[in-house]
């Protein structure tokens, strides 16, 4: 069951990735959420804090689904990426609104926990690259050692140019299918290409 703090959340993520977290007012989310403007500011204390909590909520959903796929001992390297890639393609497909704030508002935001955040959020994502590419190169899994930083670089840049291209892939397929079903075959297959990617960079050969 959503809580009232989370339909706050959700209302005020819908509204950022429309109009932008500038062109969006704490009555508007207020209204979209359906709640007294006064329950923004119990909840959050400000738009400015509503905003970074949205931001901590979601990173940390995927923390803690990487941390799940990381301590698993009995599935190797190459498998644990292409979990990691699945997780990530289902979320960018998911969550949609999210996504689009970031990678518009990261780049305005004045906000130094905001900025700090991101920044440890994605480091801590390079550090997963890392801990599996060393591991798997220990193990015989993987023979290349590619730069860490490409290696995640390909994943996340591959995957929010696709997303916010996919409209006009759309029409330049001339595909009629409704959202649901075009979303469906557009995913799995950019999932499969980046790990197609995945394996010649690393050096993965299957039935080995």
């Amino acid at each position: 069951m959503v809580s009232k703090e989370e339909n706050i959340l959700f209302a005020a993520e819908r509204l950022f990735a429309e109009k932008g977290f500038e062109g969006t007012s704490t009555r508007e989310i207020a209204k979209a959420a359906n709640v007294n403007i006064s329950m923004i500011s119990y909840y959050f204390g400000s738009k400015e804090k509503l905003y970074e909590k949205l931001v901590e909520y979601r990173m940390n959903e995927g923390q803690f689904l990487s941390k799940d796929i990381m301590e698993r001992t009995d599935i190797d390297e190459w498998v644990k990426i292409e979990k990691l890639v699945d997780q990530f393609t289902e979320r960018v497909k998911v969550h949609k609104c999210f996504y689009r704030i970031m990678q518009r508002e990261q780049l305005h935001t004045k906000s130094l926990q905001i900025i700090e955040f991101l920044k440890q959020t994605k480091l801590s994502f390079i550090g997963l690259y890392s801990q599996i590419l060393e591991a798997g190169l220990k193990n015989g899994v993987f023979t290349k050692r590619p730069p860490i930083y490409l290696l995640h670089s390909t994943v996340s840049g591959t995957l929010f140019y696709a997303s916010n291209a996919k409209e006009m892939y759309k029409e330049f397929l001339n595909n009629t299918d409704d959202e649901d079903v075009f979303d469906e075959k557009y995913y799995s297959e950019l999932n499969t290409h980046i790990k197609y990617i995945l394996k010649d960079l690393l050096g993965y050969e299957e039935n080995k």
